[in-house]
């Protein structure tokens, strides 16, 4: 199989080209071709240890390229579309960029992988495009009210997904994912932002009361929720997948203050974020019907993730360095 992964080499993208090439993956992929753009969040660096495979193949491009873009979907048996916008601080204070590759960008890619009839296209969402939450679980027919410019944009995406579903027969299938954390997170997400700065140091903020809360996954998990998804998943049809463990901002706060040594005295209390959700929770039971079950418990992947970044720092100073 040929598996075009966009935005491969940002986060979440690079840890699933990482499993289609190193075994961990039930995806029997003996291309990969990683289209993306390098933007401050895409790193090579990411792909590291997989430079070297002869399946992979690298390019440097745009997902919303009109020209580039069918010349890579010839031939390609699934498209897997990590490519996104993603953070919401960024998209308040500037969105233009969140719907040009969020919406036009997924447009695109939707667009030339059906001149091209590519027989598989998995496009990766958020369950931020669901709001906010009091009490229960989003299942995967909530209606869509996204509260912020990136989740907007995302929702966009998804719907557009869907119509080339509904009006092209496209075998697509659109996955919901929970917060992620792990390794290879660029650290502007709050596990790597607050693990980095507490290593060397610093203070790390925690907005409002703390109480919002998220719910937690492992990138690994994440990954293979999409691979079963890719193999299994029904033409059309969303899927939500869920980490399953549910933690307040400030009890977050607490377990990576122990995690890297630190006291509340590293902590500063700031003003709340613009249109801040106050709680998300997935149903992911479709999923798990299909086979999905999260496999790293928090506690154990947040102590690896910290460890992770304290033993890499020449990975994620460069990029704190160029940030500030």
């Amino acid at each position: 199989m040929h598996v075009l992964v966009t935005g491969g080499a940002g986060f979440i993208g690079s840890n699933y080209v990482r499993r289609l090439l190193d075994g961990r993956s039930d995806i029997a992929a003996d291309r990969v071709t990683v289209l993306d753009k390098l933007t401050y969040a895409g790193n090579l660096a990411n792909l590291a240890p997989v430079s070297d495979h002869p399946a992979l193949r690298f390019v440097q491009g745009d997902i919303a390229d009109t020209d580039r873009v069918p010349e890579l979907l010839t031939g390609v048996d699934a498209v897997v579309n990590f490519a996104a916008e993603t953070h919401v601080d960024r998209s308040i204070s500037s969105s233009a960029e969140f719907v040009t590759t969020n919406v036009l960008g997924t447009h695109n890619l939707l667009q030339a992988a059906l001149r091209a009839d590519v027989p598989r296209f998995i496009h990766v969402s958020t369950d931020e495009v669901y709001g906010s939450i009091d009490s229960g679980s989003w299942t995967e027919e909530w209606p869509l009210a996204p509260n912020s410019p990136y989740a907007a944009a995302k929702a966009g995406a998804d719907l557009l997904v869907r119509s080339y579903a509904r009006t092209h027969g496209m075998n697509v299938s659109i996955t919901r994912c929970s917060n992620n954390y792990g390794p290879y997170q660029y650290p502007e997400k709050v596990i790597p932002l607050f693990a980095t700065t507490l290593l060397r140091g610093g203070t790390v903020p925690l907005y409002g009361d703390g109480l919002n809360v998220r719910d937690w996954l492992h990138v690994d998990d994440h990954c293979s929720g999409i691979d079963i998804v890719l193999a299994k998943g029904i033409p059309g049809e969303v899927y939500n997948i869920g980490g399953g463990r549910e933690l307040t901002n400030r009890q977050l706060t607490e377990s990576i203050l122990q995690a890297c040594g630190a006291t509340w005295s590293s902590v500063r209390a700031v003003s709340d974020r613009k249109g801040h959700d106050r709680r998300y929770s997935l149903d992911d039971s479709k999923l798990r019907a299909l086979g999905y079950r999260p496999r790293v418990n928090f506690e154990e992947g947040l102590a690896q993730t910290v460890s992770w970044y304290r033993d890499n720092a020449s990975w994620w100073e460069p990029l704190t360095t160029a940030a500030a």
